[in-house]
């Protein structure tokens, strides 16, 4: 079994369960997830977990994103990008990217964001895009999310290129919806491509459809031991054997020369610089020690 990442850059018009399923047929293993899901007729990076990278997956969910994608005024719909129907058009003021740059700018920090009604969050247990598909609109509670950047790159009427650095969940359509409400016209998400998640970028990324047997894709996995932005501490062999039977060690008696980690979330490894267990570094009266809360064993 392979175990690491993957990375894919994946084509408009299919979903992204559509892309682990032609990695799971090109390599014949099935214990493939991906960690964050880009819209059918969005481009760009899926980060992809094989193995028991699959039990990294939550960590890597929730790492920033960065999109460029064309945001097109005059218009709106009802899924805040080109895939829904055509709810209103309206003309375009005289606009310049300043202008709509400003109003932008409004949208960085922490907000707060209503789910667009085409979109996988569950309302009473339903999918908005189940209730959406028979035709009806329920009330969704504002979510927070957090946006770093919301740059335009460009502006020929009636496109704005753009680029969003956002934190997981955000919907980049939405918030183009809610610029055109700001600006009078109406707007809708005409174009996206995802251009990174977290470190990982698109340019290293392979188009999907050159990942289409084993050997290429064994090539292109990123190993668990590198996958993972978090502390680390090491271990030696008798504390490895502790660690993988689900017991805690004193950070005080980890290796020489291991930077020393006070609490939170930490990658434990042995000598050899192999992942065995991610942990959890808390204080206690023997000093701090850190506590097993995921092992990987048999990664090979």
């Amino acid at each position: 079994m392979r175990n690491g990442l993957l990375l894919a850059d994946k084509p408009a018009g299919i979903t992204s369960h559509d892309v682990v399923d032609r990695i799971r047929r090109a390599i014949g293993q099935r214990r493939i997830g991906h960690t964050g899901t880009l819209d059918p007729g969005a481009t760009g990076l899926l980060v992809l977990c094989l193995g028991q990278a699959t039990r990294l997956s939550e960590y890597l969910t929730d790492l920033d994103k960065v999109y460029e994608g064309i945001m097109r005024f005059g218009l709106e719909t009802s899924s805040y990008d080109l895939d829904g129907e055509t709810v209103a058009e309206r003309p375009i003021p005289a606009l310049d990217m300043e202008a709509i740059q400003s109003v932008c700018n409004g949208f960085v920090g922490d907000i707060l964001q209503i789910p667009p009604m085409m979109s996988a969050v569950k309302v009473g247990g339903k999918r908005l895009y189940k209730i959406a598909r028979q035709g009806e609109v329920v009330e969704r509670q504002p979510r927070p999310v957090k946006v770093f950047s919301f740059d335009v790159l460009s502006y020929t009427p009636p496109d704005a290129g753009i680029r969003v650095r956002c934190g997981s969940g955000t919907y980049v359509r939405s918030l183009c919806h809610e610029t055109g409400q700001l600006l009078g016209c109406g707007a809708a998400l005409a174009a996206l491509r995802r251009t990174a998640v977290g470190r990982y970028s698109v340019a290293d990324a392979l188009p999907v459809d050159e990942l289409d047997g084993p050997e290429i894709v064994a090539s292109r996995i990123i190993p668990m031991d590198n996958a993972l932005d978090l502390p680390e501490v090491r271990v030696d062999r008798a504390r490895e054997v502790i660690v993988t039977t689900g017991g805690a060690v004193a950070v005080d008696n980890l290796e020489d020369g291991t930077a020393p980690v006070r609490e939170g979330l930490v990658q434990i490894k042995n000598a050899s610089g192999k992942l065995i267990a991610l942990g959890t570094a808390m204080p206690s009266a023997m000093g701090v020690r850190v506590q097993p809360k995921r092992v990987f064993v048999e990664q090979d």
